[in-house]
């Protein structure tokens, strides 16, 4: 029986990272399906899914125990098999905002009034080109729920949006 496992990896940035984990995943028989991987302030950070027969957890998690010794942080869930892909519409958002507290939370609040799930998320702060100010970027994939419109979730997005002085686009 096939068994579905949802990883996170932590560790300080350095070669051959990636190469460990996917070594460690074939060796116990695993298949990586997908993965998000990033270098966050100084730190690796990444998230990967794998297939795995059942009888195969125990020697992938002897493996996983392995590379904790060697200073990474593994945190697991495993479940029966993989989940399908939920319904709803995809719509893509785009954010730029003179960078201050709060910001996502503002978002993500109207976000979840709409019970809008967000599928991809990146965010990062960054110098404007002109002033030289603190810019908030973020870009989102999102999954809107069956029957929700696009109109009124841009609507909702565009009231917050001025409420920060933000730009928001909402691009289906």
């Amino acid at each position: 029986m096939q068994s579905h496992l949802v990883f996170t990896v932590i560790s300080k940035d350095r070669p051959g990272l990636v190469d460990r984990l996917a070594e460690a995943i074939a060796a116990a028989g695993g298949n990586w399906v997908e993965s998000s991987m990033a270098r966050l302030g100084g730190e690796f950070a990444g998230i990967v899914s794998v297939d795995i027969a059942a009888d195969a957890l125990s020697d992938l998690e002897t493996r996983f125990a392995a590379l904790e010794s060697e200073g990474l942080s593994i945190s697991r869930r495993a479940g029966a098999s993989r989940q399908q892909a939920p319904e709803g519409k995809l719509a893509h958002l785009d954010l730029v905002s003179q960078d201050h507290p709060g910001i996502l939370r503002k978002v993500t609040k109207v976000l979840t009034d709409h019970n809008v799930s967000i599928e991809n998320l990146e965010t990062e702060v960054a110098a404007g080109s002109m002033s030289g100010e603190s810019l908030f970027k973020a870009t989102a994939d999102l999954r809107l729920p069956v029957g929700q419109d696009l109109a009124a979730l841009s609507d909702a997005l565009q009231e917050t949006a001025a409420d920060m002085m933000a730009d928001i686009k909402l691009l289906d």
